[in-house]
């Protein structure tokens, strides 16, 4: 295998996972087991993610703050479902300063517990609802198998977290959130998602209802992506978190958290990526544009980084993100092959001939070869690369969701939907089993119910398990 070639999707997802996410400059091991360095380029990537909800968070009124990485072993337990939930997954501070600690503290897996003690104290009456609170942060939660950015010890995402007068209210915020990361998801990943309710088996530690975006990957495996909680009144109950109505009544607060995390980047790489490495979509891609200059000598040097330098300050001031390859001693092929790795929407061409005939060479990286290659004048450089910009995450958006489409398969038996699964699809079902069916069918399967989508068909069927009759229809997949 050479030092660019990657394992095939086909012969081995996982493998060709996990050398794309190095090998494209993402991440780099880490001395910590089950965590990852994020390199500068997998990095911005994030940011990208970043950048993209926290203008939707904003526009819809949360505000940002910071809390506390340390928590009280005491807060975690007052709520007893959540602790049940993540007990496993803490990891506890028992020892600093040189001494052993009155109160263990648990690394931060989760906010709601110190967050709520802190809206136990901001909130007093009416007038102080709704609380609309955003956190960015990293969290830690000891998975035993860990893959980078998917699932890690530590990882890096934002954290809602709400306060309300009502459950209507509450349940409106907890559907607005999932609306802005599907948003998010479709118009700036390029990712497809199916928007539903999980099971009860699959429902956030403590929540009254969970919410979630699944989204496809190119192995046909299900990625949970986002999730919003409605939590009832569950953590205002164990944190006091009461108001005076206008009735001058004291009341409990309906709260609400949501989350996406880094997971979103292992997202892009496995619902786009090829053989030959990323495909990013243009609106997270860190350089929108990679310009290759080509030239044999120092004579057709000064022409051709004249002309180079010129067109990316006419990008740079059109907001396109530019980069110029000068890397000495690395032939144009070898470049060619590095951006094609690394998943630059565009690469352009500038060559002694180029310059010439004031032409350059657009590729783009989601279509290969010569199909993907087009002669522009450098004199429309800037409209024809954001209309190919924009062509490209339409087309990438379009790819992603007639491969999902093209993938699952309506089951009206439970024989159907194992070999559904089997095949490695995943099946809808019309289902009205109970938490031990649930149970039986992923014992059996390997698959999960991923959520009852929010677009259900209209009718009645049997349940594949029970045999009872139900509107409700569920997806069941395998899953990250």
């Amino acid at each position: 295998m050479s030092e660019q070639s990657v394992t095939a999707q086909s012969e081995d997802f996982s493998r060709w996972y996990n050398e794309i996410v190095y090998r494209a400059d993402l991440a780099a091991p880490s001395p910590v087991r089950g965590c990852v360095i994020i390199k500068p380029y997998g990095y911005e990537i994030w940011e990208g993610i970043k950048a993209g909800l926290d203008r939707r968070f904003k526009a819809t009124g949360h505000q940002n703050a910071y809390f506390p990485l340390f928590i009280p072993e005491s807060y975690i337990r007052r709520e007893a479902q959540h602790v049940e939930g993540f007990s496993p997954e803490l990891a506890v501070v028992t020892h600093a300063g040189g001494k052993e600690l009155e109160e263990p503290l648990v690394v931060r897996p989760t906010s709601e517990t110190v967050i709520g003690e802190a809206f136990s104290d901001w909130i007093q009456s009416y007038r102080d609802l709704p609380l609309l609170i955003n956190q960015w942060a990293n969290v830690v939660r000891w998975e035993l198998r860990t893959r980078p950015f998917l699932r890690t010890a530590e990882f890096l995402w934002q954290e809602g977290h709400t306060a309300h007068a009502t459950h209507d209210e509450a349940e409106r915020e907890t559907l607005q959130m999932l609306d802005i990361y599907a948003d998010f998801a479709v118009n700036d990943a390029a990712i497809p998602v199916i928007k539903g309710e999980k099971s009860k088996m699959e429902r956030f530690a403590g929540a009254l209802r969970t919410y979630t975006i699944e989204a496809m990957m190119r192995d046909r495996r299900a990625l949970q992506s986002g999730t919003s909680h409605n939590l009832g009144q569950n953590f205002a109950k164990a944190f006091d978190i009461r108001y005076l109505a206008e009735s001058n009544t004291q009341e409990y607060c309906w709260t609400t958290s949501w989350g996406l995390s880094t997971r979103m980047v292992g997202a892009v790489v496995m619902a786009h990526g090829d053989d030959k490495g990323l495909r990013l979509p243009p609106k997270l891609a860190p350089y929108q544009v990679v310009i290759v200059p080509i030239f044999k000598n120092d004579s057709q040097r000064g022409a051709v980084m004249e002309a180079v330098e010129r067109l990316q300050s006419a990008l740079e001031d059109a907001g396109i993100r530019v980069h110029i390859d000068k890397r000495d001693g690395q032939s144009p092929g070898f470049k060619f092959n590095d951006w094609e790795m690394r998943g630059v929407p565009v690469r352009m061409e500038i060559g002694p001939r180029d310059v010439e005939k004031n032409n350059a060479v657009l590729a783009r990286r989601d279509v290969l070869g010569r199909q993907g290659k087009q002669f522009v004048s450098q004199d429309g450089i800037v409209e024809a690369v954001q209309s190919l910009l924009t062509d490209i995450q339409r087309s990438m958006l379009e790819d992603a969701r007639e491969f999902r489409d093209a993938h699952i398969t309506d089951a009206a038996s439970y024989d159907e939907l194992r070999s559904i699964v089997a095949d490695g699809d995943w099946a809808r079902v019309f289902w009205d089993g109970d938490d031990d069916d649930e149970v039986s069918v992923k014992d059996e399967t390997g698959a999960t119910i991923r959520c009852f989508p929010f677009n259900q068909p209209s009718g009645q069927g049997k349940c594949v398990v029970s045999g009872r009759t139900t509107e409700r229809v569920a997806l069941f997949a395998k899953a990250y």
